[in-house]
């Protein structure tokens, strides 16, 4: 992306899009005060965080043993009920559909590729699903303090294994034929990067004709396989990101704050919520609904509005798809690709350079 001398200036800014995870996969009841275990609760939970500035909803379901849900039965009955609770939230399932171990000396996984790929036929159809790219490490604990997870589940040894073991799978054979099933259904991808390598890709599937749409990421600044949290990395992955992307930051537990306040100064967007972060401060838990309450403070205090559930959409593009290579690289801003005969670095909307 690149930054005018006018870029810092709040009004030449898009409106901040506030993406609230409060389903909290990893943790199990009494890991946090806010985790849904009903259905009623999970839906509460939308609307709480929706009223409070959240426009943009991360969805997991959990079972009423506090376990959470691989029924899509599950998620079809939520997804109807959201949209009557919240019909202007953009609604986005979790492409893991569900990591935590099934008991304690379980092995913390994410589901066969045949099972993510059924997200696509979830009805009422979500808005996004969220994809991996890349088979990568996701050591959660890696970068967690004892204080962090001091109290939950995840402090007891077997589980924190499980969670400092886990690898995402997402090889060519998962990420190539689960944006097909999303294209054919309408639902956009919602891609979660953990490197500039896994960017690199996308942007070669977007080059090659593969993916043709807009580009909505995280940057998932968890350690542990996944970015870290220095800045200077933060920094580099936002310079290296198309103009014409859609940009949320996400990190992890006490990070998740100044992490954002970073990525709201600088015109990115912002995901918070139990998934991510269960404290305030050291030793202070921190809700998911007041977790959103801060990100809206922050960005009062520099100035920048926040998103209506619509003007979320219209910043997400929901719904859009282009038509090819060059139409998407057009409008992501990025170069056209090389042209026989070309030599020299590509430029923006000139087909005819150096020919």
């Amino acid at each position: 992306m690149h930054f005018l001398d006018d870029s810092l200036y709040p009004e030449n800014q898009e409106k901040l899009v506030i993406q609230a995870a409060p389903y909290g996969p990893e943790w199990l009841p009494g890991d946090a005060d806010d985790l849904p275990l009903t259905m009623d609760e999970h839906v509460q939970a939308a609307v709480d965080c929706y009223e409070a500035g959240a426009t943009v909803l991360h969805i997991h379901v959990r079972e009423l043993d506090g376990h959470g849900s691989k029924r899509m039965s599950m998620f079809n009955e939520l997804m109807a009920r959201l949209r009557e609770a919240v019909p202007d939230m953009v609604l986005q399932i979790g492409g893991s559909i569900s990591f935590a171990p099934e008991d304690e000396g379980g092995d913390a996984k994410w589901l066969s590729y045949d099972t993510r790929h059924m997200l696509a036929d979830i009805t009422p159809g979500p808005d996004q699903v969220t994809i991996a790219i890349n088979t990568n490490q996701m050591n959660i604990v890696e970068i967690f303090d004892d204080e962090d997870i001091e109290g939950t589940s995840m402090a007891k040894p077997a589980f924190y294994k499980a969670y400092r073991d886990m690898v995402v799978e997402a090889g060519p054979d998962f990420y190539l034929e689960h944006l097909e099933r999303l294209r054919a259904k309408d639902i956009q991808p919602h891609f979660q990067l953990a490197n500039m390598a896994q960017l690199e890709t996308v942007e070669r599937l977007i080059r090659k004709g593969v993916y043709s749409g807009p580009l909505v990421l995280n940057y998932v600044a968890i350690g542990g396989g996944f970015a870290g949290r220095h800045p200077a990395d933060l920094i580099e992955f936002v310079r290296r990101v198309p103009d014409g992307a859609v940009l949320t930051i996400e990190a992890s537990m006490r990070a998740v704050a100044p992490m954002n306040a970073i990525g709201i100064a600088l015109g990115a967007h912002v995901r918070v919520g139990n998934e991510d972060n269960l404290w305030r401060r050291k030793g202070e838990r921190m809700s998911s609904v007041e977790q959103v309450e801060q990100m809206v403070r922050i960005a009062d205090a520099v100035g920048r509005e926040i998103a209506t559930g619509q003007e979320a959409r219209k910043i997400y593009r929901i719904g859009e798809w282009y038509a090819n290579a060059d139409d998407t690289l057009n409008r992501l801003g990025m170069v056209p690709n090389r042209r026989p005969g070309h030599r020299g670095f590509m430029l923006r909307d000139d087909a005819t350079s150096n020919q």
